[in-house]
């Protein structure tokens, strides 16, 4: 009985693990069929990507180098679309709208959806009611909200107008807010912060849950006050996702088309609106592609726009990893 429980016993054992220093390599059959299944789910999205994406950027990149205008014959030309684009003043004069506009949306968005998510952050009642009412314009349609906005911003008969002249008594006269050269844009961009403080709220939500409870419930004990925590004690958690919102908002204020395509059009019926002043890099770039149909220019103008987007995006990134050690 004894020699038969032995003889059980040494038949279920686990091997004994290979000697020190001895490496088992996965012979390269057994690795391929267990990888197989891994690369049979990723090769569908990697062709569609190819064939979607990636293709047409490697040929939009090659026809920024000709003089392809859709009909007739290309050449080669090199960096004269470039150089062209650097010798624009339109370009420069979108380039620096798209720059103001970016600066008012990031900030806007990021400082309310801050403290939004401060607020909600806090155990108050209605809380998520509160959350899918800052999230519901993310939600929403761009061209939908831009013709509201439009009715808002009505010279004759718009909200705004009627909310500053008639109730508050700010203004003495009505005002086309999408019409004057000098609000256009900023009236855009008051849309732009609108629409993303949901998104920005849901991030930095996300955020304030790896702020440990215990540092802001030490720092009371000592006597900081409630912006002496939140400088801190909150901030410094806080720095990765403000790199992250950065560099996504900056891209973000980079992209903005729609709403100035609808905006401007159904505003004043011009694209770039009362003396190009909403023009911005993208609604330029579709002028030249596709009503100029100079789309070799087009072409070129897209890939110096996403050179800058990444040089400022790189450097948002050093600048905050700096910060992060010191």
């Amino acid at each position: 009985m004894g020699m038969s429980r032995r003889f059980v016993t040494n038949l279920v054992r686990r091997p004994d693990p290979p000697p020190t220093g001895v490496v088992l390599v996965e012979p390269w059959s057994s690795r391929l069929r267990r990888l197989l299944p891994i690369y049979g789910l990723i090769l569908p999205g990697l062709l569609l990507f190819a064939t979607w994406a990636l293709i047409p950027i490697l040929q939009s990149f090659v026809m920024s180098f000709t003089d392809w205008k859709l009909r007739g014959d290309s050449s080669f030309i090199g960096l004269d679309n470039y150089v062209r684009a650097l010798n624009d003043p339109l370009f420069w004069r979108a380039l620096s709208a798209t720059v103001g506009y970016t600066v008012v949306t990031v900030a806007g968005q990021m400082v309310l959806g801050l403290g939004a998510a401060l607020l909600l952050n806090e155990k108050i009642h209605g809380r998520s009611i509160f959350r899918l009412v800052y999230y519901l314009p993310v939600i929403t349609s761009w061209v939908i909200v831009s013709l509201i906005f439009v009715w808002l911003y009505n010279g004759q008969s718009g909200v705004l107008n009627w909310l500053l002249k008639d109730v508050l008594g700010v203004i003495d006269k009505n005002v086309a807010w999408l019409a004057e050269p000098v609000y256009a844009l900023w009236a855009i961009a008051l849309l732009g912060v609108w629409k993303g403080i949901g998104w920005t709220m849901v991030v930095y939500l996300a955020g304030l849950q790896g702020v440990p409870h215990e540092l802001h419930e030490a720092a009371a004990i000592d006597g900081a006050s409630t912006w002496q925590r939140f400088r801190n004690v909150t901030i410094p958690f806080l720095r990765t996702t403000t790199t992250f919102l950065l560099i996504v908002l900056t891209i973000g204020g980079f992209s903005a088309f729609i709403s100035i395509f609808v905006m401007s059009t159904a505003a004043v019926g011009t694209l770039g609106g009362p003396l190009n002043s909403t023009e911005v890099v993208l609604t330029y770039t579709w002028k030249q592609a596709f009503q100029e149909i100079d789309l070799a220019y087009g072409a070129a103008l897209s890939f110096m726009i996403a050179g800058v987007v990444a040089l400022i995006s790189v450097v948002e990134f050093r600048f905050a990893r700096k910060q992060e050690r010191t």
